[in-house]
Order: structure tokens, then sequence, then C-alpha cells
């Protein structure tokens, strides 16, 4: 990963929980010698000005970082508590050693909860040495963040039961702000008016059939449609979806197959 003056967003991770191969699957996805088949859990970083952001720090966390040479960690931001995207978060112990801060740490309340269970030596009274320093901050559905010319507008929507957040980051030109949506099933129209206009949107696709929690492909290519972004990708994929191959070229103009290592500059 390298600095560009224009916002830059990289694909850290695009599959599902358990990631793509599966372990002990042989389908035709799961043993593609296709790299873009290859799926990490579902992570993006996004470098504005200089700064690196995260969002989700799942369980592929310190390899994504040492994969792509993220050099820091400017904010953390989480969209809900799975395992899936909380899971790597001590890992950002090498990111403490080296700019010799705290961390800083974006979540709601309910994020909050888990975290203190899974990682409850991180909020301890006695902390021993060498575990990781957060700097916490409460993130709401209307939360709107401002570093330097990058703004963070929160978008809550509904992983069936479970509110979750998505991000849309902007540096002041609409036509090239990117929306980020993971986890989702339900987007109520309060919160799609936060998504309009938007020049770049990133949505969860998990597979051809319908999903509890997830959309499917079908709906989020309906989603796409009903908010017209320039252009969209998809992601937390499994592999359900199918091959890359042969996904990508059957999708509407405008649309595409996010893969691990895809890198955006807008």
């Amino acid at each position: 990963m390298y600095f560009s003056p224009a916002m830059q967003i990289t694909f850290l991770g695009t599959g599902t929980s358990q990631g793509v191969p599966l372990i002990a699957c042989s389908c035709s996805v799961c043993s593609s010698a296709d790299l873009r088949d290859k799926r990490l859990r579902t992570s993006i970083a996004v470098v504005s000005n200089g700064a690196y952001w995260v969002v989700d720090s799942g369980p592929d966390f310190r390899q994504q970082m040492l994969t792509h040479q993220v050099p820091q960690l400017d904010g953390l931001l989480f969209t809900h508590a799975h395992k899936d995207h909380i899971a790597g978060m001590d890992d950002i112990r090498g990111f403490n050693f080296k700019m010799k801060k705290p961390i800083d740490v974006y979540c709601t309340e309910q994020v909050e909860l888990q975290m203190r269970q899974e990682f409850h030596y991180i909020f301890s009274e006695h902390k021993y040495p060498g575990i990781p320093d957060i700097s916490l901050h409460r993130l709401h559905a209307n939360t709107q963040l401002q570093h330097n010319r990058l703004s963070i507008q929160c978008i809550e929507v509904m992983h069936y039961k479970l509110p979750v957040l998505g991000f849309r980051f902007s540096e002041g030109v609409a036509a090239n702000d990117l929306v980020y949506i993971t986890d989702a099933n339900y987007i109520s129209p309060q919160e799609k008016e936060k998504i309009k206009g938007c020049g770049t949107l990133v949505v969860n696709a998990l597979r051809r059939e319908q999903h509890i929690s997830h959309f499917s492909l079908q709906e989020a290519i309906e989603l796409v449609n009903e908010i017209k972004p320039k252009q969209a990708y998809f992601t937390h994929i499994s592999h359900q979806l199918g091959l890359h191959a042969e996904v990508e070229p059957s999708l509407p103009q405008g649309m595409h197959l996010a893969y691990d290592g895809l890198t955006l500059t807008l």
C-alpha cells in the first residue's frame, strides 16, 4: 500500500465469516486457483491525507496488515461485534509499539460491551505490559467524524435484528464519496438518504439465494439500482456465490465483485 494524494480504498478482505476457501470444502470455488476466489474476512483500509483508517479487525487482521504493509493506524472503525469483525483487535499492539500512543478505536456501546468480554485484559484496572492500548470513541447512528479533510458519516443498517454501522467517507466532493456497508439485509428509507449521491457504493452480497441476515446478489443489485452510484462493488462473499470469473461478467454495467487486494483511487 502506498500514499496517494487522493482518497484510496483497499479491500483487505472480501469473504464471509468463514472466509473462502472454507475448511474441508472441495467445491469449485474453494479449490479454484484464481486468486480472486481467495477471500479473507471482510475489511477495508481507507487512506486520506496520509492517515490510515481500517474498518473492522477480523481474524485475518495481522495477515492483512502485513500483506498490504500498512505503516500506521490512525483509526479503527467497527461495524458490529461479530467475531469475524473484531477477533483480531489484539494485533493492534504492533501499531502501539511503532506509533508510541494509544490507537483510536471507534464503536457503538454494543460493540464496546462485547469487546470488554472478548478482550477484558485491555480494560482491566491493572494492566500488564504489552497489551493493546486504545482510546475508545463512541459511535451512534448519526455520528459524523472529521479528521483533516476526511469526513466519516455513520449509517445504521440492519443485520437481521442487529444494528450495524456502515460508513460514508468523503473529502468534500460527493461524487467521489465512498459508502461502505457490510452485513446488512435491510436499510431504512431514512438511512438510505445518507447514501444517495455517493460515487462508489460497496455493499455485501453473500450468495444468490436469500439469507436471513445478508443481502443476496439480486437484493444488492436492486439496492445499487435504487441508489444509482457511479460504480458499485460487492463484498462479504461466500463460496456459494460462484467463481469470480463467471459471476463478474454477468453483473450489470458499473457493478463489480470486489476481491482481496483491489485498490480504488477516488
